[in-house]
């Protein structure tokens, strides 16, 4: 008699591929994300029409779609919108510099010094509950040229997103990490360097993010006045000569960069920080 066991099929779970699933669901974000601006688009074509359609508001129908898509040419010829973007931009951005030159500083202290955040929880409060474009009367003042002025206004309005997300997360990290540095001999620079900013990298870059979307905010009323050049420059101009075709072109162009803004501080928090952020 044999007494040799049969071999035993074990059976294989069947299984979707990994990258089927990639694909399924890039496919179901990108038709998502396409689904959602046509619905938006719709709307705005839908109000359009009843502008066009009532004699009384037919003068307005330039802020429609199909006038401002025709407007694009145009303002892309004559230098438009690259001068718009590149003046909007640098203020933008030494604005934030700024913002971040500060807040960083500030969040670690308060976040590393009980005494440092119990003194300034006050009138840091304060400072932040006052809308930025109430400073503008006072920054006209004080600095020679309104670029100057709007780039103050830019980092008062982004210097509290970053402190306040800084400090967050340092009271996240565990103490032990400090006590671990100091008995091996870690010295301030190093401590910063090896533990605290790795740590807070996910938070800095959040803070970062929320800065942009309030000094994208603040930077096109600031340029309504007293500059001329800039996005808030170039709808205020299109309004004065009744471009509305021009004036919501540019508006366009104001939500487009700041969602391309957006978007690449969201990869930059993936990309840099030890945590998974999402949109």
């Amino acid at each position: 008699m044999n007494n040799a066991a049969a071999p035993t099929v074990v059976p294989v779970a069947s299984k979707a591929p990994e990258s089927s699933r990639v694909l399924k669901s890039l496919g179901r974000r990108t038709f998502n994300w396409f689904a959602g601006l046509g619905i938006l688009f719709s709307l705005w074509w839908f109000g359009a029409y009843l502008i066009r359609a009532n004699p009384a508001t037919r003068h307005f129908a330039d802020f429609g779609p199909i006038p401002t898509f025709q407007a694009f040419p145009e303002l892309w010829s004559d230098g438009t919108i690259q001068n718009a973007i590149t003046a909007s931009g640098y203020r933008l951005g030494l604005g934030l510099l700024i913002a971040i030159a500060i807040g960083v500083p500030i969040g670690i202290l308060l976040g590393r010094s009980r005494t440092f955040r119990e003194l300034s929880n006050s009138p840091f409060q304060l400072l932040r509950m006052i809308s930025p474009l109430s400073w503008e009367p006072i920054a006209v003042i004080v600095f020679v040229t309104w670029n100057q002025a709007i780039v103050f206004l830019i980092a008062v309005a982004a210097v509290w997103p970053v402190a306040f997300s800084t400090a967050a997360g340092l009271a996240k990290v565990d103490p032990a990490w400090f006590k671990v540095s100091r008995n091996l001999g870690a010295k301030p620079w190093h401590t910063l360097k090896q533990i605290i900013f790795p740590a807070i990298a996910f938070d800095i870059l959040t803070g970062i993010r929320l800065a942009l979307g309030v000094a994208w905010i603040v930077l096109v009323p600031a340029e309504f006045l007293g500059v001329t050049s800039g996005l808030g420059y170039s709808i205020e101009d299109a309004r004065e000569t009744l471009s509305y075709n021009h004036l919501t072109a540019m508006v366009l162009v104001i939500g487009i960069i700041g969602y391309m803004l957006d978007s690449a501080c969201a990869l930059a928090i993936k990309r840099y920080s030890w945590h998974r952020a999402s949109n």
